[in-house]
Order: C-alpha cells, then structure tokens, then sequence
C-alpha cells in the first residue's frame, strides 16, 4: 500500500487538483451544526480536503503513509499537524478529537484491516464525537473488474484492492456508532488518463454512542 501511493503522488503530484470534493463541504455544514471544534482527517494525501476545512476555521489534524503527499501538504499549510504513517498505526498522538473526517480511504483496505481502521476512529474521537467516511459504492463503474480477493473486493491493480459497499454494508462497519445520515453522492474528478469522470460514492455520518 505505501509503495503504490508513494509512486503515484511522485509520478502525478496533485492528482486530483487543489478543489475538495463536494463531499467536503457538506461534512463542513454538518460539523458546524455538530459544533465541532477540531478534525482528525486520516489518508490526507497532499491536504486538498484537510486544507479546505481548515480554511472553513477547524483545527485539522492530518495522518498520511506517503512521505511525498506529506511535503505538499505541509509546504501548502503549516497551520494543519501532519503525522506519516499509515492509519493502521493510529494514534500518532494521544488526543480525542471532536471528528474524524476520511474520504475513500476505508475501500481500500480487505475486511479485517476495515475493522481494525473503524475501531481506532472510534477510540480516538470524544464522546458524542462524529464522523464523516467516505467509500466507493457497488454503483462505481469499476465494480467487478479484476481479481476478486473477497466479497465485493477487487484488486484492478496489483497491490491495491477495492471494496464497493452498499449502503447496508457500510452501516453495518459502523454498528458501534449511532448513524445519523448517510447518502449516494456523485463526486466528479479530472486525472491521468481517465480524463473526466464521476464517482459515486456512499457517505455515513454518525455519532460514538455515549458511555452506558
């Protein structure tokens, strides 16, 4: 996984431009109604969503496994904490934040590694802390294409599987959380040789349940 990453931010920079995904900005207004203060942003890549919300005045934390993402992302904005690693590996530091904000990082990993990553989300929010994840949907036009290594999982490329959730699927990862929206959205990109294109994505936005 680190090397695939390395490789692509070397070979293509900022790969989907400075702009954050449109599902950025509606975490954004679902923070400030939540009264969020401080945002963990893990898979922050060269910090085009982590920089975007900084900007709307949280203070952003950042965790990313390529070193080359990193400098961007540092060199762009000095006022966000960036941790290298991977985010298996959290936390990088012992703090609770009041979100955690991850987008389309959860697909990338096989059943296991998904369960592994919701559980330290979960450890490293406050209570009633929320979040807001991001992931490829079964509707993705990739769905079914390559070597099925599990269900649902495809590996396109070598070294870099994908889960498609469904909407089910992905509210069941987050059985310890209390879901509060989730939704289909379609995120549309410009990079490499695919040129234009749409995602379509599944959102889940939910709250730690508080301590019984």
């Amino acid at each position: 996984m680190k090397d695939y990453w390395e490789e692509r931010f070397t070979a293509e920079g900022k790969i989907w431009g400075d702009a954050p995904s449109k599902t950025a900005l509606h975490a954004k207004d679902l923070f400030k109604n939540h009264q969020v203060r401080n945002i963990l942003v893990p898979g922050a890549g060269y910090g085009r969503n982590a920089g975007y919300l900084e900007a709307e005045g949280f203070e952003v934390s950042g965790i990313e496994i390529s070193e080359t993402a990193l400098r961007t992302a540092r060199q762009s904005n000095q006022k966000i904490i960036y941790y290298q690693g991977s985010v298996l590996e959290m936390p990088f530091a012992e703090l609770s934040y009041d979100a955690i904000y991850c987008f389309n990082v959860l697909h990338l990993f096989r059943e296991r590694e998904r369960r592994i990553f919701v559980q330290k989300c979960l450890n490293q929010i406050k209570e009633n802390g929320v979040v807001f994840f991001t992931a490829f949907s079964e509707q993705e036009s990739s769905f079914g294409k390559g070597n099925c290594v599990e269900v649902n999982t495809y590996e396109s490329k070598p070294g870099r599987p994908v889960h498609y959730f469904t909407e089910s699927d992905l509210k069941e990862h987050f059985k310890e959380f209390e879901v509060i929206e989730t939704g289909l959205m379609e995120d549309p990109e410009n990079h490499g040789s695919e040129g234009p294109h749409i995602h379509l994505v599944h959102y889940i936005f939910a709250q730690k349940k508080a301590a019984s």
